[in-house]
């Protein structure tokens, strides 16, 4: 057996949590000779026992696809986080360590505060996100540029967008259906352990989904407008 931690970040209701990651997990391992097991860390993160032929590489394949909590931090490299916070000036993004984004390192994403930043690009807590190390005894650090172009090639494409963060993907479907808007959107991207992303067809308003389905949904709610 291969037991690993994997940076899917449980919150919220940890049962519904558990469900979506054994749905997620398990469809990344159906093709492989590895069951799995869940269950969750002390610090909230979810743990996988691997049995079967293929633990081993299945265990490097969940590590690479989703990241691992890293508690050691090296200047220059790349790390797989969540966003754990956002103040007006710095964005708190968690590797397995906490990682304070300054707002002059936040330049790539454009002028304003750390928060307008965010509500800019729809960020909110618990997004899964890439990080550089700056700093790595100030624990600091900055957004890739690989992060940054996915967040410009949103802003800029002619579909708004809206980010949601502790539902389920068959709980934020029921949500657009029960408000009369299924015909309004594209599609639903799974970003996260319970984070995803809708994205509305050209003529439909993000700011208006998000005032139809806000009270049907518990968790935060980002709106990415188009440059239109």
């Amino acid at each position: 057996m291969v037991t690993v931690k994997l940076l899917l970040n449980v919150y919220g209701n940890k049962e519904r949590a558990l469900h979506s990651a054994e749905v997620l997990i398990n469809n990344e391992l159906n093709e492989l000779d590895a069951s799995a097991q869940f269950s969750v860390s002390d610090d909230n993160w979810i743990v996988v026992d691997i049995n079967g032929e293929d633990s081993e590489f299945a265990s490097n394949f969940l590590i690479q696809k989703f990241g691992t909590p890293v508690k050691g931090l090296t200047r220059n490299e790349t790390y797989m986080g969540v966003i754990r916070q956002i103040h007006d000036k710095e964005i708190v993004v968690d590797v397995g360590t906490l990682v304070t984004i300054p707002q002059k390192a936040l330049t790539i994403l454009g002028s304003g505060t750390a928060a307008q930043i965010a509500t800019r690009f729809g960020l909110i807590r618990h997004l899964p996100v890439k990080i550089e190390i700056t700093d790595e005894k100030a624990k600091q650090g900055t957004f890739t540029k690989e992060q940054a172009d996915i967040w410009w090639s949103w802003k800029k494409s002619e579909q708004d967008r809206v980010i949601a963060n502790s539902v389920t993907r068959s709980e934020l479907k029921a949500a657009i259906k029960k408000t009369g808007h299924s015909r309004d959107i594209y599609g639903i991207e799974r970003l996260g352990l319970m984070e995803h992303m809708i994205t509305c067809r050209e003529k439909t308003d993000g700011p208006g989904i998000v005032a139809a389905i806000g009270r049907l949904v518990k968790g935060e709610l980002g709106v990415i407008r188009t440059q239109k």
